[in-house]
């Protein structure tokens, strides 16, 4: 069965059950969705695509996104989600990589025609409407073999360009039955919000919420506006979503400044599955401190999309076990669709508590990158996908991360994540946000430095921090410098680009 086939099947079920929506306002229901994406997928087919080929959605988050995807996927095409921050040349860069035939964008993202593709679509507009045009029947989808291509993802490409990650019909259907089990139950009444990228895994979460008949929900803003989620989640029942962990800060900022119980946060969010960055543990016990138990942290790439390990709501809530501060600084064990293990560099198993680089194998990890086989052998060697990641797994299972194996400090011989250091500094008063590099020292090698974001109205000095960090810390992994800013550089995901703050350094 391809992923077409689960639309079709709830349009079956419950046509007139609501599906999506615009902000509170019902946009389509099963059937109508159905309807719209078939009548995309014949006309497309008129058109001349065939199975196999690729169309870019260049799109803010819209409810559109949603029938654009769908129509693709029951036309038989490839979907080439690309996020909507990105600059129209950087979209022009992937259309040609992909050699996507058709592009659909929205106008605020793509205001002029983009190089490569062979028709445009703008989706508010009145050929939109027309190529969505109901057909009055409801034809089957184009069949689809689990081995097939259906997503293929750019990656973020924070040096050089980014590649295109092959995912197949099996690797999403995968992903998306395992959230049942590891992530969170789903019952038709739930809603499944889309504030963070749908070119990334939130949106590859309506999956799952499609499988339950669930609803989705685009935020009138297209975006995250902590206000209005809350007022959404209270207007149509509480959310799910996926957020990043500047998401969940803000969402936890905003709850403390409007005076919000965790009583109240429940009534608007059900579930956050958090991932994608570093969820510090000082982070996500604000968190429940401010909005209660429902969180649960995911880790995964875009090559074993949103599925290696899972750290349960039960397990972040959880305040009784003896190491809990351990787990909950960890991201969870393996789920159930896969195998993790950390390896050392010639992929030999390493006993509890080593570190390593993680390896993940399964049914979630993608067929290889666009055409681009010497990447893929580097990255998937016997079966396992090498994620660049470093980390360790405890006797139980749990995987702690420290950093990607690029970040890895060595100074004086001596190995320092600095995630490790970031961890404590976050403990520190006075520090809202920390970032740990390495810069280079001709008598050690590398040295420490953070680059520290203070608190609104504090002022963290470098002495205090340091004799903050040798209470905590081994004396040789703290900062030999502290560099204090406004704000750390980020992108489009929230991930701290530390490739800007080591060429602070250099500069």
């Amino acid at each position: 069965m391809s992923l077409s086939h689960l639309l079709l099947r709830q349009a079956m079920l419950e046509p007139g059950r609501d599906a999506i929506f615009d902000g509170t306002r019902p946009w389509a229901t099963y059937g109508q969705w159905a309807q719209r994406c078939a009548g995309l997928a014949q006309r497309l087919r008129a058109a001349g695509l065939q199975p196999g080929d690729r169309v870019v959605l260049f799109m803010r988050n819209h409810p559109r996104y949603l029938e654009v995807l769908w129509g693709a996927w029951w036309a038989g095409l490839v979907a080439v989600p690309v996020n909507a921050k990105l600059h129209p040349a950087e979209a022009e860069w992937i259309i040609g990589n992909a050699e996507a035939r058709w592009a659909f964008v929205t106008r605020d993202v793509a205001p002029q025609p983009l190089a490569g593709a062979q028709r445009q679509v703008e989706v508010e507009s009145a050929e939109a409407d027309a190529l969505l045009a109901p057909l009055g029947e409801l034809p089957a989808p184009v069949e689809r073999a689990p081995d097939d291509l259906a997503w293929l993802f750019y990656t973020s490409g924070t040096t050089g360009r980014p590649k295109g990650v092959m995912l197949t019909q099996r690797n999403l259907m995968t992903m998306g039955l395992g959230y049942f089990v590891d992530v969170d139950a789903i019952a038709p009444q739930d809603a499944m919000v889309y504030a963070a990228p749908m070119s990334h895994g939130c949106g590859i979460y309506a999956i799952p919420h499609l499988m339950a008949g669930a609803r989705h929900v685009v935020p009138a803003s297209g975006g995250v506006d902590p206000a209005e989620l809350y007022a959404l989640g209270r207007a149509l029942g509480p959310l799910s979503t996926f957020a990043a962990p500047t998401i969940v800060k803000r969402l936890v900022d905003h709850a403390e400044a409007a005076g919000l119980t965790p009583a109240d946060a429940a009534a608007a969010f059900k579930t956050i599955v958090y991932g994608g960055a570093p969820m510090y543990r000082a982070d996500i016990e604000r968190a429940l401190r401010v909005m209660g138990p429902r969180f649960v942290q995911i880790y995964g790439q875009g090559e074993t999309p949103m599925v290696a390990t899972v750290l349960s709501r039960r397990h972040v809530a959880d305040d009784a076990h003896p190491r809990q501060r351990e787990r909950r600084a960890s991201v969870g064990v393996a789920q159930t669709p896969v195998r993790v293990r950390v390896a050392d560099p010639q992929g030999r198993e390493l006993p509890a508590g080593e570190i390593g680089e993680v390896l993940v194998r399964g049914d979630t990890v993608m067929a290889g990158y666009w055409r681009n086989p010497e990447a893929t052998a580097a990255a998937i060697r016997d079966g396992w996908l090498w994620t660049g990641d470093v980390g360790s797994l405890d006797a139980d299972g749990f995987l702690t991360l420290m950093d990607r194996s690029k970040d890895l400090l060595i100074s004086g011989g001596s190995n320092i994540y600095p995630r490790e250091v970031e961890e404590v500094l976050l403990t520190a008063p006075g520090v809202a946000e920390a970032a740990v590099v390495g810069a280079p020292d001709a008598e050690w090698g590398e040295v420490v430095v953070a680059f520290v974001v203070a608190q609104p109205g504090a002022a963290p000095d470098a002495a205090a921090l340091d004799a903050h960090c040798l209470q905590h810390i081994a004396r040789f992994k703290r900062p030999k410098r502290y560099v204090f800013v406004d704000a750390l550089p980020k992108n489009h995901y929230g991930k701290v680009l530390k490739t800007e703050l080591r060429a602070r350094l250099r500069g």
